[in-house]
């Protein structure tokens, strides 16, 4: 199968978007969406992108894609955070995901990065065998914490009360 990986354009974001809430439905978490191509356009692509992206495209139609940022570690320096390594469903298998890690992979080293990160979930036992074969560390005993933006209002609720 021929793909072309290559670094995403403001063009794009309508597909991206796409598998964005593909993924969005295979994680049981449809609603959970609330960005929009609008904002994905103004966040990667102004003065500071908040955000990198590569695709994978056959025949003008973009069927994967891995998304990421810059961190920094206090304990190693630069970092990138993988967001999301999206394969189109029908595409797993091809290759497509191999080649996007690939490329990510590439750009942290050239980058200079010690470290790629980033999140699977427990039960998605096909990405985590896939990480695995790739060489990747799984962490069991460190847990993922957020804070989502209602909780985030709460706590500046709770720090102007003080």
């Amino acid at each position: 199968m021929d793909f072309v990986i290559r670094k995403a354009k403001t063009e794009d974001m309508p597909q991206v978007f796409s598998l964005i809430k593909q993924l969005a439905d295979f994680e049981k978490e449809s609603d959970a969406v609330i960005i929009t191509i609008n904002d994905l356009i103004k966040d990667g692509f102004g003065a500071q992108p908040a955000f990198f992206c590569f695709v994978a495209e056959i025949n003008n139609k973009i069927e994967g894609i891995a998304l990421g940022f810059n961190r920094y570690s206090t304990w190693k320096g630069k970092i990138l955070h993988l967001e999301d390594l999206i394969v189109n469903q029908d595409l797993r298998g091809s290759g497509m995901g191999t080649a996007l890690l690939n490329q990510v992979i590439t750009y942290g080293h050239t980058l200079g990065v010690k470290r790629i990160s980033w999140e699977v979930l427990d039960w998605n036992t096909a990405a985590i065998d896939f990480y695995k074969q790739k060489g990747a560390h799984i962490m069991d005993d460190w847990r993922v914490v957020h804070i989502n933006e209602e909780g985030i209002e709460n706590y500046m609720s709770r720090l102007k009360n003080k």
